[in-house]
C-alpha cells in the first residue's frame, strides 16, 4: 500500500514511498538541467513567434478592410484566427506562466503582458497558476476541471441539473474567453454572499473585468469595423472578428478538455492532499494530465499544451523545450509502470466529450458500485513537510493524510 490510497484498482499500487520520492528527485534534476540550459536560442524563439503573430494580425486586419469581397474575407478571417490562437496559446498563456521572465524583457514579461482575451491577465494568473496548477484534478479544488458547472467524476453525487452538462459545455466552448473570465472572478460564489459582493476587493475586480471586456468588444466590434466602413466592409469585418473569436474559443476549450478529461486521466479526493510531498505532487501532475500527439505545427498552435504532462510538471520552463523533455518523461513513466496518456487530437477530444455525456447520467453497474462503496481510511497522519512546488514562489507546510486517487475516476 502506498501513500496514495487505492481506488478500485490503483494505478500506483506497485509504487513504494521510496519510488515516489525517487520520481520527485529525478524530475527535480530534470527541471534544474533545463533551467540551466535556457539561453539565446530560447529568446530568439519567443521573439520570432511574437513577431510572426503581430505581422500576421496586422496583415489580416489590413486585408479585412476589403472584406466585402469573399476572397479577402476568407483570407483575412483565416489569418486573424491563427493570429488570435497564437497570441492566446503559444504567447499569452506561456508568458503569463512566467516562462520568459528570465529574459528580463519588459515587453515579454508576466507582470506586464496583457493578452487578447476577455479575462484580465491578473485574474487569469491567480485562477490558473495559483489554483489549477497547484490543485490539478482535485475535485472541489481545481475548478478548471469542469469549470464548476459540470460533474467530472463518478464519485460526485448526481443531480438532475447534470443532464444538461453537454449543452452547458458546448455553450462554454463557444464563449470560452467570457466563461473563463467569469470563472476567474468566482462570480457565482461572490454574488451569493452579500458581504463578498459588497467588498471593495470584489468591486475593484469586477470593474477591472468589465473594463477589459469593454476594450475587447470595442477593438473587435467597434474600432476595426469602423475603419472598414471606408470601403463598405464594416459588417463583414464584424463577421470576420466574430468567426475568428469563435474558432479560437472552440480550439482553446478543446485543448483544455484534452489536457485533463480523456480516458485514463485520474481525479483526486479534495481532502486527501494534505501533507503532500514534492514527489506526490509530481505524481499527481503525471496521473492527472494527458498529451496530444502531433507535429510541430500542432504543438505551436496548442501553445505546447499538447505536452500537457510536461507542462504540468514544469509550468515555468519555456514551452519550446517540452518536445525535448517529453521522451525523458515518457521513459520515466515506463520505468515506473505508469500510464502515459497520449493520443491524436480527435481521439482525445472524442474521449473527453464521451466522458461529459457519460457523467451527465446517473452511475450504473460497476461505476455505481464503486461510487457507493465506503471510502478507504485516510491512514495515519504523516509528518509535516515543507517544500516549494515547482514554478511557485512560496513554500507550504501541511499536515494530514496523503493524496488518494478517487474511486471510479
Amino acid at each position: 500500500m502506498t501513500t496514495l490510497q487505492r481506488k478500485s484498482v490503483s494505478p500506483i499500487a506497485h509504487l513504494s514511498v521510496e519510488d515516489i520520492e525517487a520520481i520527485g528527485r529525478e524530475l527535480d534534476a530534470l527541471r534544474d538541467e533545463f533551467l540551466a540550459s535556457r539561453g539565446e536560442r530560447d529568446a530568439k524563439y519567443i521573439r520570432r513567434v511574437v513577431s510572426v503573430q503581430r505581422h500576421l494580425e496586422l496583415g489580416s486586419r489590413a486585408v479585412l478592410l476589403f472584406s466585402l469581397f469573399p476572397p479577402a474575407w476568407l483570407l483575412g478571417t483565416a489569418g486573424l484566427t491563427v493570429a488570435k490562437i497564437l497570441e492566446n496559446m503559444e504567447i499569452g498563456h506561456n508568458v503569463l506562466h512566467g516562462q520568459w521572465d528570465w529574459m528580463r524583457d519588459p515587453k515579454i514579461h508576466s507582470t506586464t503582458w496583457e493578452w487578447d482575451n476577455a479575462a484580465p491577465s491578473e485574474h487569469w494568473k491567480r485562477a490558473h497558476n495559483e489554483l489549477h496548477h497547484v490543485y490539478t484534478n482535485v475535485v472541489g479544488k481545481d475548478h478548471d476541471l469542469g469549470f464548476t458547472i459540470m460533474r467530472v467524476d463518478e464519485g460526485q453525487r448526481w443531480r438532475p441539473l447534470y443532464l444538461g452538462q453537454p449543452l452547458w459545455n458546448f455553450i462554454s466552448a463557444c464563449f470560452h474567453e467570457y466563461a473563463f473570465a467569469v470563472y476567474d472572478m468566482e462570480l457565482a460564489r461572490n454574488l451569493r454572499s452579500r458581504k463578498r459582493r459588497r467588498s471593495p476587493e470584489f468591486k475593484a475586480r469586477l470593474k477591472q473585468l468589465l473594463r477589459k471586456i469593454g476594450k475587447q468588444v470595442l477593438k473587435d466590434y467597434g474600432l476595426h469595423p469602423a475603419l472598414s466602413a471606408l470601403t463598405g466592409s464594416w459588417l463583414t469585418t464584424i463577421a470576420a472578428n466574430a468567426t475568428a473569436n469563435l474558432i479560437r474559443n472552440l480550439w482553446s476549450h478543446s485543448l483544455i478538455m484534452c489536457g485533463h478529461f480523456p480516458k485514463g486521466v485520474e481525479t483526486f479526493e479534495r481532502t486527501s492532499i494534505d501533507g503532500e510531498t514534492r514527489g506526490e505532487w509530481y505524481l499527481r501532475q503525471m496521473l492527472g494530465s494527458a498529451n496530444i500527439d502531433g507535429n510541430r505545427l500542432m504543438h505551436i498552435m496548442s501553445g505546447n499544451t499538447s505536452h500537457q504532462i510536461e507542462h504540468h510538471l514544469f509550468p515555468d520552463l519555456p514551452s519550446n523545450r517540452y518536445q525535448e523533455i517529453a521522451p525523458r518523461v515518457r521513459d520515466l513513466f515506463e520505468r515506473y509502470g505508469l500510464n502515459y496518456v497520449s493520443g491524436p487530437f480527435l481521439k482525445q477530444v472524442a474521449s473527453a466529450w464521451a466522458k461529459v455525456f457519460r457523467l451527465s447520467l446517473p452511475n450504473r453497474g460497476a461505476a455505481k458500485i464503486a461510487a457507493d462503496a465506503p471510502r478507504p481510511a485516510a491512514g495515519r497522519k504523516q509528518p509535516a513537510t515543507r517544500w516549494q512546488r515547482p514554478g511557485t514562489d512560496s513554500a507550504s507546510t501541511d499536515l494530514g493524510p496523503r493524496v488518494r486517487v478517487r474511486a471510479g475516476a
